[in-house]
């Protein structure tokens, strides 16, 4: 089982624990601090910041293929 999948399902327990034992009220503000900290504890990162990452990697991975390319032809006019 993945990790999400064992997460959501822990979050399901504990709200439906939670209805049980909780008046309306109490059981939203409830809900939200148990998603709240179950959200805190995922490795989350926001999507500007993921993309910007991506296209750094993209970036260095072109220069890794260029320099390899580079050395490929140095290396051949050597023989």
């Amino acid at each position: 089982m993945t990790t999400m999948q064992q997460f959501l399902d822990q979050i399901s327990a504990r709200i439906s624990a939670l209805a049980s034992s909780q008046p309306g009220q109490d059981l939203e503000r409830n809900v939200r601090a148990l998603l709240d900290a179950g959200l805190q504890r995922l490795d989350l990162v926001p999507r500007d910041e993921f993309d910007t990452q991506r296209r750094l990697l993209e970036r260095a991975l072109e220069q890794v293929h260029a320099l390899e390319a580079r050395i490929a032809a140095l290396e051949a006019a050597k023989h």
